[in-house]
């Protein structure tokens, strides 16, 4: 079966801020494809059991990556979430489609499919949510930009926000949603929900989703259960409120990089401990810290990261 690019679209009565959901940004990473899927259903029933609801503004929910959810692969030629720079979409827009590989054609798709939507409903403000998942377990987290609305955001989605991730690598999504890219105000943040195949993953990402909704104004908050709220703050427990990006292990061309098992978001490292190995021998990390993202997928840029408990 097709897969179509847009899950749903949601216009409230009054007029509000334009939010862009992406879910399955990664083809391996379902849970937030899933949790938008149940979103709209949910949105679409509201009204009938709560009389007062309102909806301020529009939600957009958009998968990703459509060629690599189809077949369930992070990417099919090279990851799209390292591939929005703003030469890449003036590239991708000025080549004829049938010149561009799969995910130079998923990104086309999506930008030419954002702009008419903002085209369509003129919003003042846009927000863009890019909800993915970890190969490992552990704890859940936000990524949010140096913008002070995008950390007031990633905060209020009650997982630990991680800064400088924006400097450990480059092209992703929220690189691309600023004010200067969009020509009007936009406002990126990305949840991580949990491990990929975790059930419990779509539930944090329909959680991230709705505080989001509150937050931006689309949504009262008495319209709002306390249980996205308490399920978010339950799997955040004993985690950094604010931490900072120390370390990136980029793969490689040709490294036969492999971590060692066991390892889960979160877990403490110590300065020359054994995380990973290629055709060299063991990889140490450089630095005593708490590890995030260690790769245990065939496909991926980035070995690990390693954080550190930040004060904000």
């Amino acid at each position: 079966m097709q897969l179509e690019r847009v899950i749903g679209r949601y216009t409230g009565k009054e007029k509000g801020p334009l939010l862009i959901c992406f879910g399955g940004m990664h083809g391996n990473e379902p849970a937030g494809v899933r949790a938008l899927e149940i979103m709209f259903k949910m949105l679409e029933v509201e009204p009938l059991s709560n009389p007062h609801f309102s909806f301020k503004g529009r939600l957009l929910g958009l998968r990703g990556n459509l060629r690599a959810l189809q077949a369930k692969k992070r990417y099919i030629v090279k990851d799209l979430n390292r591939q929005w720079t703003p030469e890449n979409v003036k590239r991708v827009l000025h080549t004829p489609p049938e010149q561009l590989d799969s995910e130079d054609l998923e990104l086309r798709e999506n930008i030419l499919l954002i702009r008419a939507e903002i085209e369509d409903y003129q919003p003042e403000k846009i927000v863009v949510l890019d909800i993915h998942t970890t190969t490992a377990f552990g704890g859940i987290f936000t990524i949010a930009t140096n913008e002070p609305e995008s950390l007031r955001i990633a905060k209020e989605l009650h997982a630990p926000v991680i800064m400088g991730m924006l400097k450990g690598i480059q092209g992703t999504s929220l690189h691309y949603f600023t004010d200067k890219n969009i020509g009007r105000r936009c406002v990126p943040v990305a949840f991580e929900a949990g491990q990929h195949n975790e059930t419990l993953s779509i539930n944090r990402a329909i959680a991230a989703i709705t505080n989001c909704m509150r937050t931006i104004g689309c949504v009262s908050a008495e319209d709002v259960e306390n249980r996205h709220d308490k399920l978010l703050i339950e799997f955040s427990k004993g985690l950094p409120k604010v931490a900072e990006l120390m370390y990136v292990h980029h793969i490689q061309p040709g490294e036969h990089f492999k971590m060692l098992p066991g390892f889960k978001n979160f877990q403490p490292v110590k300065k020359g401990q054994p995380i990973a190995t290629n055709q060299n021998g063991l990889i140490y990390a450089p630095t005593d810290g708490l590890i995030l993202m260690p790769l245990y997928q065939a496909q991926g840029e980035d070995g690990f990261f390693i954080i550190k408990q930040a004060a904000y």
